[in-house]
């Protein structure tokens, strides 16, 4: 059984079977995204609920069973947003076993997904709102199952099996996401780059972030001889 249906069968339900007010899922998942649809065409402070309504096909009544107001619902799509690209990740890891290996797909997937246009709207979204509304900003960078929980998990069970020497794993996973990030998710946000990092420019920073990592945090035997990428070439 999925995931989605194991949640659906701890939901409450109306005694003849069908879900309480407020809790079915596919309902709830029809208003995020006819709303995500929204704030991306409008902008978060442009777009209405009564937008919104249209959108998702749903009564204004309907959308306050679910969500308080805009900016609730504007949290949902956040916090899916993240569950969803974390979920992905952690499938597209499952079967890599050298460090380098996994390294090297987490880099490369995470910069793509971060410097996406949706994400980078979703993130000037944010700014936007964050002198009003700073707990939904931290919602982003803390939720639960995001992307540096899956990175600290994988460092984690390298540990256990020797092949990283990291004390601080949840820091090593920030310095990691720091190194692979270079300046393009800064770059992508002002406008100064208009596009997805090419894949020869991914491909650099990210061996480049990988060297230096393994530099760091490799164990003995598994800490790179010679120069780095960068003064190689």
């Amino acid at each position: 059984m999925t995931e989605e249906g194991l949640q659906d069968r701890r939901l409450p339900r109306h005694p003849q079977g069908r879900f309480a007010a407020g809790q079915d899922p596919l309902k709830r998942g029809q208003i995020v995204e006819g709303a995500k649809r929204v704030f991306m065409r409008l902008g978060f402070d442009a777009a209405s609920i009564n937008e919104v309504c249209r959108e998702a096909g749903v009564s204004k009544g309907t959308i306050y069973v679910y969500f308080e107001n805009k900016e609730d619902l504007l949290g949902a799509i956040v916090e899916q947003e993240i569950q969803r690209f974390a979920f992905e990740l952690e499938i597209t890891l499952a079967d890599r076993e050298k460090v380098e290996d996994w390294l090297y797909r987490f880099g490369i997937n995470f910069v793509t997904h971060i410097t996406s246009p949706q994400t980078i709207n979703v993130m000037r979204t944010l700014i936007g709102v964050n002198t009003r509304m700073p707990k939904l900003c931290r919602r982003y960078f803390h939720s639960p199952a995001n992307v540096r929980s899956v990175l600290e998990d994988l460092i984690k069970r390298h540990v256990a099996l020797g092949d990283l020497v990291v004390e601080d794993t949840h820091l090593a996973a920030r310095q990691f996401i720091e190194l692979v990030s270079g300046t393009f998710v800064k770059a992508r946000l002002i406008g100064d780059l208009d596009d997805v990092p090419s894949q020869d420019e991914l491909d650099d920073v990210v061996q480049s972030a990988i060297w230096v990592f393994m530099s760091a945090y490799g164990s003995p035997e598994n800490r790179p001889t010679g120069q780095s990428p960068d003064a190689a070439l």
